[in-house]
């Protein structure tokens, strides 16, 4: 009997994709350093980098993910809302132990992303299969991540601007524009990749930071995204395009977005 192929194909484990992405020589250079949560790795990372990301293996929407610095006076680390601060190593990492419990977790190199109003942020790129079966970028959201928050995901009340609204103050148009062309870019090759490693995937969501150097880096890709950040865009084109791609492949989107802010009119 064959097969049935569904309309959609999702990849839970964050450390799979990450090693599909590396394949490509082009964006193994934007992919921040990414290692299995083990107490050896997170002092040799924290040793090297300073600032490491801790996030479940397997999870979304910002939950669990936890920022861990070495400071000249010990340590600290952030969840939610709450900072905890440690005189060694040791202390601290018995407590990340005990958060994280028996669940997988990764160690990503910290990235220094620029900020808006102090605040950092990242972006939303979708990437769908079009009507031609061929890959095209749908739309890109800017996420501000809470005043209190270290993650921009707008379930975690990071608020939703138009990516040129947060680039342009800070690099002009021109480079705005370049730089939105270039992470465009990093998208479609991403698709080429698991489109070659899952040849039933029809869409992809990819958050990518960049840096004070204007450096765009993948943090994470999503084999299942929600297009709730193109809902609180001025412009309703992409969700629209998102929605009508979707449903060519069978997709459909549940488009209550009510933790996520929209930015403020200008």
């Amino acid at each position: 009997m064959k097969k049935k192929t569904s309309s959609t194909q999702a990849v839970s484990s964050k450390l799979t994709k990450t090693r599909v992405v590396l394949r490509s020589k082009e964006l193994a250079k934007h992919v921040p350093s990414t290692r299995p949560f083990n107490r050896g790795q997170l002092l040799a990372m924290l040793e090297q980098y300073r600032m490491v990301y801790v996030k479940p293996d397997a999870g979304s929407m910002g939950i669990g993910v936890m920022r861990v610095e070495k400071k000249s006076d010990g340590y600290r680390y952030q969840s939610g809302a709450q900072v905890f601060v440690f005189p060694a190593f040791q202390t601290m990492f018995h407590s990340l132990q005990k958060r994280i419990g028996g669940r997988r977790y990764l160690i990503q190199k910290g990235i220094h992303v620029l900020r808006h109003d102090g605040r950092p942020f990242d972006f939303r790129i979708m990437i769908q299969k079009n009507p031609f079966r061929q890959w095209e970028c749908t739309g890109t959201a800017g996420r501000v991540a809470h005043p209190r928050k270290i993650v921009s995901n707008g379930s975690q009340g990071g608020t939703i601007f138009q990516a040129a609204a947060l680039l342009n103050p800070i690099t002009g148009k021109q480079k705005s524009s370049r730089l939105q062309s270039h992470m465009n870019h990093l998208a479609r090759l991403t698709a080429a990749q698991f489109g070659h490693a899952y040849p039933a995937m029809n869409e992809l969501g990819l958050d990518i930071a960049v840096d004070r150097n204007l450096k765009p880096w993948i943090l994470e890709v999503n084999t299942r995204p929600d297009p709730c950040p193109f809902t609180k865009l001025d412009n309703p084109a992409s969700i629209r395009r998102i929605v009508r791609y979707g449903r060519a492949y069978g997709r459909r989107y549940c488009l209550t977005c009510s933790k996520a802010k929209r930015a403020p009119g200008r």
